[in-house]
């Protein structure tokens, strides 16, 4: 029999047995505790962000793994700045975020993200930033993407 994947969206560290893991793994006949204990442990570093996950189970002999995805961008840029959601209304600034922050967001998720190089991931994710009402350094992410651009600030 092939595997069975359960897919969910999980916040780091605190996933329960309760729905959505609980009602889908129990038919299965898998320890549910041991999944949710393995699946906190993978995701202990994203605690207070959602974390997409996949549960795969082999229903023959009750054997599972567990892949843990990245976060979207909004939610490291999010938690990185304070912030619960971004801007309800366009021209709106809910917080701002330092260039270095925005490099180890772009590294966190460099796997994730399309682009030739470095520079081209720090420019997505400031564009994340532009649409969300979040300022760079102080500047609007599209002075600091132009900035990039024209070689006056090293990524």
């Amino acid at each position: 029999m092939s595997e069975v994947v359960i897919a969910g969206l999980v916040e780091g560290g605190k996933a329960s047995g309760g729905p959505p893991l609980g009602p889908a793994l129990g038919p299965l006949g898998v320890n549910t505790n041991e999944v949710v204990a393995e699946i906190n442990a993978k995701t202990k570093s994203f605690e207070g962000i959602k974390v997409p996950i996949k549960v795969m189970v082999d229903p023959s002999t009750k054997k599972f793994r567990i892949e843990v995805g990245s976060p979207p961008t909004s939610a490291l840029i999010l938690k990185e700045i304070g912030a619960t959601t971004g801007a309800k209304a366009k021209g709106e600034i809910i917080g701002d975020i330092k260039l270095e922050q925005i490099k180890k967001i772009a590294e966190a998720k460099a796997g994730k993200m399309h682009g030739r190089d470095f520079s081209s991931k720090v420019k997505q994710v400031l564009g994340t930033c532009k649409s969300m009402g979040v300022t760079c350094d102080g500047s609007d992410p599209r002075e600091i993407i132009a900035k990039i651009g024209s070689k006056e600030i090293t990524v």
